[in-house]
């Protein structure tokens, strides 16, 4: 056959099935035929994969690029890309760069409606202005609602759907900048079901958050640590079941995003278990790291500081694994949002200046690889499930997620484990423009060899090989996991 690429030898991992000693052909940038001793016509390229594992290629599917610093301010919405000195995390460049070299192909990123926008169109040109001939890996956007005017989820909702191809919003229950009543959550979920439209949802006690923080900062309760103390988990579980109780009102799909504790995991758990269309995200940080990281001297625990925190106790840790084995977590992110250190001892010693998420693109992949795969905890099915298929199919993305004819060549190929030296990470390993990693002195037992994206090897050997730009930007369709199921709670609707 006529292929541009074979990979040979490899053990094949879906969400569903292992396949040892196969070959993947790939011509135009798509797979064509999987199978044992693939025939090829002389000069296609090979890679010896010699046995080892070959997973698809990573969706993450909840990453930060190019944050600014105030987001008070419209910068990214005024018509002018703000200069890189205003970034406090990583741009485009530099946080795709970090997403291949671990063997992640796909991001999927925000762009930011302020409190003041009358309009979401400008915020979309605008991101796509920041994002064009910047990636490394493929890219699309979920848009994060802060002002849903009758405009906006009335006119423009459809316009993002059938002009840009996005499929997918995000509120958020706190940060007074962004923050969203609940009539103003039901507004997007009814215009959300309509269209067909994932509906995320950042799920905190807004005034917990804000009561508790005041009466620590009296008794100068500051340390970053108390970070955790102002928001426990019944904070994230009290507005994770309030959510539930709308999208179950408004019989509408939702993801809960990033979830730290055992008691929103439960009330997720319950509500899927009554069949609602209720899906869970967690991220590496609570899979990993407990609340101690955060009472590093000085001021170095505010570098583990995020929203909802790391939990202090173990349960909550175990609970989040039990819900990625029971298939409670659909999705395993990154929630990639880090500031560069120097940045994050605020002026004033107060909590909410503690400048707020880790970064995770490069390591979100490795880590699960070798501290769910490789130690047991998952199987390799299951960490192909919530690290590729499920977000793929989660945000419609019909040709990610899978190893199978039809299918983008997105492809990781790691070490054989016999010839892999394990190693404790530190930061100067990374790819982003970040100064520090969470996940420092964790031990790793495998590591991406090659990434490959639409048949161009992009990683090889811990070296970035490919071209900034070559990324190109996804146009999504509607979710593929199940939706609306026209059951409803009294005589209304929609």
């Amino acid at each position: 056959m006529d292929f541009d690429l074979v990979v040979r030898n490899g053990t094949i991992v879906t969400a569903s099935d292992i396949w040892e000693s196969c070959d993947i052909g790939i011509k135009d940038g798509t797979i064509v035929a999987v199978g044992p001793r693939l025939l090829a016509t002389s000069g296609a390229q090979e890679i010896d994969a010699e046995g080892a594992f070959i997973t698809p290629g990573g969706v993450d599917s909840h990453v930060h690029n190019a944050n600014i610093d105030d987001v008070d301010r419209s910068a990214i919405t005024n018509g002018v890309i703000p200069d890189r000195e205003n970034y406090v995390g990583d741009t485009y460049d530099t946080g795709t760069r970090s997403a291949v070299a671990g063997g992640t192909t796909t991001v999927v990123t925000f762009a930011s409606q302020m409190k003041t926008d009358e309009s979401i169109i400008p915020v979309i040109e605008n991101y796509h202005k920041l994002a064009k001939d910047q990636s490394y890996c493929d890219y699309a956007f979920h848009v994060i609602i802060t002002n849903p005017t009758p405009k906006i989820v009335e006119d423009e909702f459809p316009r993002m759907v059938d002009e840009y191809g996005i499929t997918s919003v995000k509120l958020y229950m706190t940060y007074k900048p962004m923050r969203l009543l609940d009539y103003q959550i039901l507004d997007v979920m009814y215009s959300a079901r309509k269209l067909g439209i994932t509906t995320m949802v950042h799920a905190e006690n807004a005034d917990i958050i804000d009561w508790m923080t005041q009466h620590l900062e009296e008794k100068l309760m500051t340390h970053p640590h108390h970070h955790g103390t102002s928001r426990p988990p019944i904070v994230e579980a009290e507005a994770a079941n309030r959510v539930i109780c709308l999208a179950e009102l408004m019989d509408t799909p939702i993801l809960l995003v990033h979830i730290s504790g055992g008691p929103a995991t439960k009330h997720i758990r319950d509500a899927q278990t009554r069949l609602l269309p209720i899906y869970g995200e967690t991220c590496p940080q609570y899979m990993f790291l407990l609340a101690d990281s955060m009472r590093k001297g000085d001021f170095e625990g505010a570098k583990c500081v995020c929203s909802p925190p790391i939990r202090e106790d173990k349960s909550d840790q175990d609970a989040i694994w039990a819900g990625i084995k029971n298939g409670t977590f659909n999705v395993v992110s990154s929630d990639h949002a880090p500031s560069r250190s120097p940045t994050r001892e605020p002026a004033v010693r107060q909590i909410p200046f503690i400048p707020n998420g880790l970064p995770g693109v490069e390591t979100r992949v490795p880590l699960l690889f070798s501290g769910g795969v490789l130690s047991g905890r998952i199987s390799p099915q299951k960490f192909v499930e919530v690290t590729s298929t499920n977000p793929a199919k989660l945000y419609g993305l019909k040709k990610k997620g899978s190893i199978a004819p039809g299918f983008d060549a997105d492809l990781v190929i790691w070490y054989p484990q016999a010839k892999f030296q394990p190693f404790n990470l530190t930061n100067d390993m990374l790819h982003h423009a970040i100064d520090y990693t969470p996940f420092e002195g964790i031990e790793f037992k495998n590591w991406p060899r090659y990434t490959i994206i639409r048949g161009k090897v992009v990683f090889s050997h811990g070296e970035v090989v490919g071209e900034m730009g070559y990324g190109q930007y996804i146009r999504r369709e509607k979710s593929l996991l199940p939706g609306p199921r026209d059951v409803w709670l009294t005589e209304w609707r929609p």
